[in-house]
């Protein structure tokens, strides 16, 4: 049985945007970290963990030469930079939301 973990303890992140559109490189620490991830942070889980943040598609690449989940997220931004209200218009923030995530490591 494992335990729970935020992925900020085996993960880096970066993140950004394109209109309406965040997007978020999760890298692993460890290849052990790039394996866990590539089960358990799915397009469910972040939908849950974001709420109503995201409106449309959450898409997820796997980037194995990188160790790292390229995650896009259609209508996250709330309408994008010119339009929404939101206090991080441009999604930089999002990757580090993200790290508060939990997910269970063995």
């Amino acid at each position: 049985m494992g335990r729970n973990v935020r992925l900020s303890e085996i993960c880096w992140v970066r993140s950004g945007d394109k209109g309406d559109r965040s997007n978020i490189g999760l890298m692993a620490k460890t290849p052990e970290a790039f394996e866990t991830i590539k089960k358990q942070v799915t397009a469910e889980k972040i939908r849950a963990h974001f709420k109503d943040w995201v409106k449309r598609d959450i898409k997820i690449y796997e980037m194995d030469n990188l160790q790292a989940l390229e995650i896009v997220m259609d209508g996250a931004l709330g309408g994008g930079a010119t339009r929404t209200l939101r206090f991080d218009q441009t999604g930089k923030s999002m990757g580090n939301a993200l790290l508060y995530m939990e997910i269970e490591v063995d």
